[in-house]
């Protein structure tokens, strides 16, 4: 980090968006304490945070959205089913992972609840975790792992699920997401 914000790193990404030599630059990380202290140092274009504004977080709302929304950047959301729990869901009798590591028992748990809401609607659970990051008007994108050609064909069929606004009603009235968080129209 020393390297960009004291070492002229950012500074020369700066002066080459200045001069038209880029159109822009941003970050890709997975962590929101490392973007905002970026953004203390430079204005950034876009931001690619991986799993960090999913079904089962949203701590981007509180500090990084706002700062984001002010400074007119963009968020490419990495990692919508958060290591693999939200893809697959609780009940394929594997280990489930979540932030690249076994899933804590709570979790479980808050996804267990997730699933239950998406039964109740029909939706799978992948699919409301693909789309959930949408409904944010910073979002300009969405990247899902995909590691296949018949992966490719799942994520499109789970992007065209249609999903019934009472599902999102449903999450919001169980607290499983924020009721500030904006959700797809």
């Amino acid at each position: 980090m020393a390297e960009l914000t004291g070492g002229g790193g950012l500074k020369a990404l700066e002066e080459l968006r200045a001069a038209k030599q880029i159109a822009g630059f941003g970050m890709g990380v997975n962590e929101v304490p490392v973007c905002v202290e970026v953004m203390d140092h430079a204005r950034l274009d876009v931001i690619l945070l991986a799993g960090r504004y999913t079904l089962l977080e949203q701590a981007p709302l509180d500090d990084l959205f706002p700062r984001c929304a002010a400074a007119g950047m963009s968020i490419v959301v990495g990692g919508p089913y958060n290591s693999g729990i939200l893809a697959v869901g609780t009940r394929i009798g594997a280990p489930l992972f979540y932030d690249y590591e076994p899933a804590p028992a709570d979790v479980i748990e808050k996804v267990r609840r997730i699933e239950a809401v998406c039964d109740r609607h029909a939706v799978p659970l992948a699919a409301a975790a693909l789309q959930f990051p949408l409904g944010h008007s910073l979002v300009a994108s969405v990247i899902p792992g995909l590691d296949s050609p018949e992966r490719v064909a799942q994520t499109v069929l789970l992007y065209r699920q249609k999903i019934p606004a009472a599902l999102w009603q449903d999450l919001r009235d169980k607290d499983l997401i924020r009721p500030d968080a904006p959700i797809p129209d």
